[in-house]
């Protein structure tokens, strides 16, 4: 049962969280019944910006979060707007997004929508444009292989052109994000043809899975041989949050053991769709960075 307010929406105090929040913020996940995650938080914290309301109650902990990811003037992505079960439903995530709203100004917004927050998403002005769908399992090769795309791991020298490759897939410049990838991700993979670099793939952990995420790749073809080079490398289960306009990949994965988990809408405001070339964005980094 929610706890009443002690105070007004209007006085509730919206602060920036720092890296000192971290194990506040997984426990805020860990409250909503979401794996705690201090991995992911710890990217998101740095690479983005968290927002966060202290329980109004003066009690331990934080009664809600929200982080906010620039990719400049085109783009800024929303995610991890999460309100703690016993301050739900009294408007507290209405006002958390409506200070988002305000502070992007002029710069359009992304977010992946739960089918719990699609309703506040749309009531705020904004509008679906794609649908990712989460699959997970462990996968199942195929004996002797079925690619013959050339995949190897990714070394420094790889990095300027990979960051030239996401801007151009993308539409924008996420250069403060993917530097930050090596490092965060258990794997890191790319693919060339005829010596070009022409997509990537990265897999880091959450929750006794590997998550795979970014996905770029030039056609399904190419997509699957860096799925099976990650796969290949670890003996968790697979999480990957495909759009779901990529039917093709999404067959060959449940083909290869991984299931249906939930979905998210990608909705946008201010702009009628997101930048770049969703054909060769097969999946995020995470969607709580768009």
């Amino acid at each position: 049962m929610p706890a009443p307010l002690s105070r007004p929406l209007a006085e509730l105090r919206v602060r920036r969280l720092t890296p000192a929040d971290l194990v506040a913020c997984a426990d805020l996940c860990e409250d909503r019944g979401w794996p705690r995650d201090e991995h992911r938080w710890g990217l998101l914290l740095a690479a983005g910006t968290g927002y966060g309301i202290d329980d109004p109650g003066g009690g331990q902990g934080l009664a809600a979060t929200c982080v906010v990811t620039s990719y400049g003037p085109r783009l800024a992505a929303i995610g991890m707007l999460l309100v703690a079960e016993r301050h739900a439903r009294q408007g507290i995530a209405r006002h958390l997004m409506l200070r988002m709203i305000d502070e992007a100004g002029d710069t359009p917004l992304s977010l992946y929508a739960t089918s719990a927050g699609l309703p506040l998403y749309e009531q705020l002005g904004f509008e679906p444009v794609a649908r990712a769908e989460r699959v997970t399992g462990r996968f199942v090769p195929v004996n002797g292989g079925e690619h013959t795309v050339g995949v190897r791991p990714a070394t420094a020298e790889d990095l300027r052109v990979l960051v030239q490759l996401d801007a151009e897939v993308f539409g924008v410049d996420r250069t403060h994000v993917l530097a930050r990838l090596p490092a965060y991700a258990d794997q890191l993979r790319v693919a060339e043809d005829n010596g070009r670099l022409v997509g990537y793939a990265a897999a880091w952990p959450s929750a006794r899975t590997q998550v795979i995420g970014p996905l770029i790749a030039p056609d399904t073809r190419t997509a699957q041989a860096l799925v099976t080079s990650l796969a290949s490398a670890s003996d968790l289960p697979l999480r990957a949050d495909v759009d779901a306009r990529h039917a093709e990949l999404l067959v060959w994965l449940k083909e290869r053991g991984l299931r249906t988990d939930s979905d998210t809408t990608l909705m946008t405001y201010g702009a009628p769709d997101l930048p770049g070339d969703w054909t060769r964005r097969f999946a995020p980094l995470t969607v709580a960075m768009g």
